[in-house]
């Protein structure tokens, strides 16, 4: 597989098959994605893998505190607030374009919670992924983790899998914290489904929008 199917081909998965995702697969593109730039080669990402009864536990567990509505301090925003133009208008039609999908109107506001909880289900994926990162490292470092994410996501692609990134993850980061083991000295920084992706719901047909290249490239003497 080229880079750019690669690219092309990966879009957020959001209602996986229960198929089992291969061990050796898993280890294959955490070892390659490693390969991913980081400044000085600090590598600052930790990676924890939970799949089989550990991540049927840990569902348990996250699906009891959404019940009894607890909530959690968290340790960032995901996205600023308020949140500006063009990039507020990006989000609420990437909703939208989801919801339309799935034929859950505006107004059913109950329905959406529903669907958004399926987001601590793991939509259902055989294989979870948390990041984390020492609450020490700054922005830059930050950026690096995107960077292999990103190549996770793609490795996963050549081996025939897909992939949901989930920062909603770090809505409940004491209970993830404890669950794998986080010492105090780092911080959950997201989390990601993994496993086959379900060809037959409609919601994993959603292809989101990309702005063009004229938006938000300035070209300087090329």
């Amino acid at each position: 597989m080229k880079v750019s199917e690669a690219l092309a081909s990966r879009v957020s998965i959001r209602d996986f098959l229960p198929t089992p995702v291969p061990g050796e697969a898993i280890r294959r593109v955490l070892a390659t994605a490693a390969r991913a730039p980081s400044g000085g080669n600090l590598q600052p990402w930790h990676i924890d893998v939970v799949g089989g009864e550990k991540l049927d536990e840990l569902r348990a567990i996250v699906r009891e505190r959404i019940t009894a509505g607890i909530q959690e301090q968290t340790d960032y925003a995901v996205y600023p607030q308020p949140l500006g133009s063009p990039y507020r208008e990006r989000r609420f039609k990437c909703g939208e374009d989801m919801y339309r999908l799935l034929d859950i109107p505006r107004e059913d506001k109950p329905a959406r919670l529903r669907w958004f909880a399926r987001n601590f289900e793991f939509f259902g994926a055989p294989l979870a992924l948390f990041c984390s990162v020492d609450r020490g490292m700054g922005a830059p470092q930050w950026s690096d983790l995107g960077m292999f994410l990103q190549s996770v996501m793609l490795m996963l692609r050549e081996e025939g899998l897909d992939s949901c990134a989930q920062e909603c993850w770090s809505r409940y980061p004491e209970t993830i914290g404890r669950f794998i083991d986080i010492p105090p000295e780092r911080m959950l920084f997201a989390g990601m489904s993994i496993g086959y992706r379900n060809p037959e719901h409609p919601v994993n047909s959603l292809v989101t929008d990309r702005a063009p290249l004229e938006e938000f490239v300035h070209f300087h003497g090329a």
